[in-house]
């Protein structure tokens, strides 16, 4: 189990930028996936991006391809979700997810879970 926590959300106007960040427990991440994911009232949970640690491998879910860009940093333990020209269907609440093994897409695949962060993109 790692320890997931968010930060970087906020209220932003539409075609603006946001980053978020996630950080990890100190723990060895050798074979962990870290994923972003979404949720707006009314709706299921979202896949955003996720990378592999080691290697670097990404994917993106389709509505957030050529604006979203997840990226991360070894030596701090934690990834970042650069989240550009932003739209108002964008605003949800983000949760960072986390699961030793292979990259999936599915939530319920990933086990460790920070507390979420807002982000609200008003017109």
């Amino acid at each position: 189990q790692e320890v997931l926590v968010e930060s970087g959300g906020g209220l932003v106007q539409a075609g603006d930028s946001l980053r978020l960040s996630c950080a990890a427990s100190g723990r060895s991440l050798f074979n962990y996936v870290m994923g972003w994911f979404r949720q707006a009232p009314g709706k299921e949970r979202e896949f955003v991006a996720a990378v592999a640690w080691v290697g670097g491998s990404t994917d993106y879910g389709d509505s957030v391809k050529g604006r979203f860009t997840i990226s991360r940093d070894n030596a701090k333990n934690t990834v970042y979700l650069q989240m550009n020209s932003l739209k108002t269907e964008d605003t949800a609440v983000y949760y960072c997810a986390g699961r030793y093994g292979n990259m999936v897409l599915r939530a319920v695949d990933y086990v460790d879970w920070g507390q979420g962060t807002q982000v609200t993109v008003s017109s």
